[in-house]
Parts: C-alpha cells; structure tokens; sequence
C-alpha cells in the first residue's frame, strides 16, 4: 500500500474512530506529510517499506533541525501510532515503530496573569460592549466563558445555543475524544451572555444552532478567537504564549489559589489524567515563592 494513502486513511481513522479533534488530527498529518516527504527521499514510498531506521533518521534530522522536544514527542507519538494501526489492520507484518523513542518534552510552566491584569482585561471588554454592538457583546461573552469554566478554544466555538443554560449557570461542553462534561460558570459571564443572546440574531444570516456566530454569520472558528485574545494579551506585561490557553492555565491556577478541590479542578478542566493538572499546582507554588521574595523581609 502506498505510504500516502495510508497516511490519508489513518487520519479518517482518528477522526471518525478515535474521536480526535480536528486540531490534534491536523498536527498529526502535518507531522506524518513531514515523514512522507522525508521517506521519499529516501525511494521509500509503500507503508511495507516503513522501518525503525527511517523513523529514527526522520527523529534525528529534526533534532538537528532545531525542533523543541515536545515537537521532536509529537512526531514520535504520530510516528508511533500510525505504525500500530498499520500493523493492526494487516496493511504491514509488523509494528515497526514499537521502540521508537524521542526526547522527554521540555516542561514550562505556562503563562499565567493576575487577577488584577484579568480585571483590567475584562473591564476593556465590557466598555467597549456598552454600545450594543453584536460583535463586541460576543466578544466579551466568548472571553468570559473561556476564563469563568476554563475552557479549551475547541470547546468555546463547538457550542450550541442548547448547551447553556443561564438559569443553572452550567454549560455542557463537549472536551477531547469526544467525552462531555457540564461546567459551571459565574455570575459575570451570564451577563455577558444573556446580553450577546439578546443580540446574536444580528450576527445570523442563515438558521445555525451555534452558539457563537462570526462575521459571516456562521459559527465562530478557532483562528477568530486566537486572534481577539491575542490582541487582548500583547499589551499585557508577561512572558509566554498569548492565546485562549492562556485564559484556560490562569482560571485554573486562580482556582487552586481560591482552595478549590485539586480532584475538582480535573474534571472541571477534562483532563483524563490528574497529573495533567497537578501543573498548576506548580505554577501556584511558583507564584507563592515570588510573592515571598518581593515581599517578606528576610527573603
């Protein structure tokens, strides 16, 4: 089978089987596109030809390349379970990259803003949602929802109208490998989108149950709110990442700050793994070790 067809197959196979998202599903064939062109120029051009040399070069022209270590761990992860899934479906004999290794990922603590840059943060939002634009009324809304439940920019835009319900403060959002879960959120961002709602069928050309609607009046997309929150961050002091994860890693750090339930936080967050967010427990420590430096007198 020709390599290619098998890289196209086996992203179907993550979307429609294994419940990917599309942002994981496009990393992984931009990745995989990357070792196709790699092993062609080596004449390798069939799924048959695969070997743990190829994908060990491929690894290391990467490393050599500069690439970051997550980098270098998502293409072995990719590497990894598209030769699973070839051998498993009989398209190969073996599962040649069973001990193919990358680098551990360098792990940063993310970047997180101050209760006081969120504050300042949401009350430009909200002076410029005074004057009943549609456009700005969601905005706001959008902003609110991706720091009040500490939403992933995926889960904001995949709304529908059905999946808030104002009265209980709750949205049912839907998270990775498509598990649903329902998260609470304050009193500030019902406001924000109650206000929105009442103004959102300005914003719809045509009957769409999104929840979030653009400029085309279709649903809102993930590169629109990259690029609001993006703009929103770049005159806020602070080193690190300025997209919507930037919302998502401050509500939780405020929320361990706050004394909420680390157990809690995990299934507020969707994350299978209580490690994952043990994270911010770090980045809470890190912060109370900063705060004891500038401020205690025998620091």
């Amino acid at each position: 089978m020709r390599l290619d067809a098998a890289v196209e197959e086996f992203a179907v196979y993550l979307r429609a089987e294994r419940g990917f998202s599309d942002h994981t599903v496009r990393s992984y064939s931009t990745d995989l596109k990357d070792l196709l062109a790699f092993a062609a120029g080596r004449e390798i051009v069939t799924a048959e030809q695969l070997d743990l040399e190829l994908l060990r070069d491929w690894l290391w022209q990467g490393s050599t390349a500069g690439l970051a270590k997550s980098t270098l761990a998502r293409r072995s992860a990719a590497a990894r379970s598209l030769s699973l899934w070839l051998f498993r479906t009989g398209r190969t004999g073996s599962d040649v990259a069973i001990r193919l290794r990358a680098p551990k990922a360098d792990h940063h603590l993310p970047r997180v803003l101050t209760r006081s840059q969120v504050d300042a943060l949401f009350a430009g939002l909200s002076a410029r949602a005074l004057d009943g634009d549609a456009g700005a009324a969601r905005d706001l809304a959008v902003v609110e929802l991706l720091y009040a439940s500490a939403l992933r920019v995926s889960e904001v835009v995949g709304l529908d109208e059905r999946d808030i319900d104002l009265g209980r403060l709750t949205a049912r959002v839907t998270g990775k490998g498509d598990k649903e879960r329902v998260v609470p959120f304050g009193i500030p961002a019902q406001k924000a989108l109650a206000s929105y709602r009442s103004l959102r069928h300005i914003l719809q050309r045509n009957p769409t149950p999104a929840l979030f609607l653009g400029a085309r009046g279709g649903r809102l997309g993930t590169r629109a709110v990259y690029e609001l929150v993006a703009a929103l961050l770049e005159s806020i002091p602070g080193s690190g990442p300025s997209g919507p994860h930037t919302l998502r890693h401050t509500a939780a750090t405020h929320l361990l700050d706050g004394g909420a339930d680390l157990r809690s936080v995990q299934e507020m967050l969707g994350h299978a793994s209580l490690g994952t967010t043990q994270l911010y427990t770090h980045v809470s420590t890190e912060r109370l070790k900063e705060s004891y430096r500038l401020a205690h007198p025998r620091a």
